[in-house]
């Protein structure tokens, strides 16, 4: 810092600081609108609230509360934390559980079950992370995307024989 106290001293004209200075008040509120859109893409729900009925949204979200019904967050990252509480569907891009979910989870990249977590229900997800001390009741389903699947074969399927009375000779037209 000493360094730079001698470097802003040098300037023999008072009139550019003055700019500069007001610079960097102009530029010193700029990153807090940054910082209130990082905080905006990621809304938590605290463990006092009770949601029931339809959550959905298109901001990762962090649930610490209770939540009934459905939860919907197609492009983003759902997590439940230690102290949440889910009894709902829950469709979203990737979900975390370090607490408690009753219903059938679905996720289009990966779900992940920590350490104290709890799923009782069904898993739709092309990636599935279990951890040692985690809680799992119900079925997996590892889906691959639809980009990932194997391509089809070439080669077309032998046809199938058709009935015998389909086979029988059909009467043709007499001839004029």
């Amino acid at each position: 810092m000493w360094k730079r106290d001698e470097s802003v001293k040098p300037t023999s004209q008072p009139a550019p600081p003055a700019p500069v200075a007001s610079t960097q008040q102009a530029s010193a509120p700029a990153p807090q609108p940054d910082s209130r859109r990082m905080d905006r893409d990621m809304v938590h729900i605290g463990k006092s609230v009770i949601i029931k009925g339809e959550l959905a949204g298109s901001e990762d979200l962090t649930i610490e509360g209770h939540v009934e019904g459905k939860i919907e967050l197609k492009d983003h990252i759902l997590t439940i934390g230690p102290n949440g509480k889910i009894k709902a569907q829950v469709f979203a891009k990737s979900v975390i559980v370090q607490g408690e979910v009753n219903g059938n989870v679905t996720a289009t990249d990966k779900v992940d079950i920590r350490d104290g977590g709890s799923v009782d229900g069904d898993i739709v997800s092309p990636r599935v992370a279990i951890a040692e001390g985690a809680h799992f009741r119900g079925s997996v389903d590892m889906q691959r995307k639809a980009a990932a699947a194997p391509p089809q074969p070439a080669a077309k399927p032998q046809p199938q024989p058709q009935a015998v009375q389909d086979k029988q000779p059909q009467p043709q037209a007499a001839a004029r």
